[in-house]
């Protein structure tokens, strides 16, 4: 492929398309290095739950932490930190999972409609409803952090976390993300229902007709005639 058929191959994709795609690579970054905060809520979570068991035996894990290292290991701090690490986990992924197609749905008519008819109801789902609502909270959560930060919130525990304002301001970091890419997709849909049926592009939450019956939403389907020809031929190489 000579470098001239590349350019026009670049230059011939449609603009949407194109700022639908980067959003998704900026959500799916984000998302994928989010995800690595499941380790670090693991870890407290495993030492909260350690030190309660070990408190009041002849040695007392819970209390030489404290005492030895940080005041962090005390129960309401680690306790704290879960609830912390939950939250930057489950934003920064938030709009990971919409763009890979893996929120709850309801598909028992959705399964059975044509690509088109989908896309139409994508359409308005995230046109008048995702898109709009995620911005109402956007706007509350602006106002939420941003009293937390003037206020200088801290814990209502007394040996509680300070600078609330933080976790906050992550929360709608993350928000930020999931309206993202609630306009990929949104982009993506636009061009299904009103671009040339010819037009075929990588989908987020939607297949082509051609490609449909080879999956689920995303995950790949069983083929039963296969699994059976598997398990006759296991059968008979147990008799053999």
């Amino acid at each position: 492929m000579t470098e001239a058929t590349i350019t026009r191959q670049e230059t011939s994709v449609h603009p949407l398309v194109m700022i639908s795609h980067r959003l998704k690579l900026v959500v799916e970054y984000i998302g994928e290095r989010g995800a690595y905060f499941i380790l670090p809520l693991i870890i407290f979570t495993m030492l909260d739950v350690f030190g309660r068991k070990l408190t009041g035996t002849s040695f007392d894990a819970q209390l030489w932490l404290v005492e030895n290292i940080s005041r962090m290991f005390q129960s309401t701090m680690l306790q704290e930190m879960e609830w912390h690490f939950h939250t930057v986990l489950f934003s920064l992924v938030l709009g990971f999972g919409f763009t890979r197609n893996r929120h709850v749905r309801v598909d028992l008519f959705r399964m059975h409609m044509q690509t088109k008819l989908q896309a139409v109801i994508e359409l308005i789902g995230t046109m008048f409803f995702m898109i709009p609502y995620t911005i109402v909270v956007i706007y509350f959560c602006y106002v939420f952090a941003y009293d937390s930060f003037v206020t200088n919130e801290i814990s209502v525990s007394l040996v509680g976390m300070s600078h609330r304002w933080v976790i906050k301001t992550i929360l709608g970091i993350g928000l930020v993300i999931a309206l993202a890419s609630g306009i990929a997709v949104w982009l993506q849909t636009i061009l299904v229902v009103f671009g040339p049926k010819e037009m075929r592009f990588e989908l987020m939450t939607l297949e082509w007709p051609e490609d449909r019956g080879g999956g689920v939403e995303g995950y790949e389907r069983m083929v039963l005639a296969d699994q059976e020809t598997d398990l006759k031929k296991i059968s008979m190489g147990g008799k053999g």
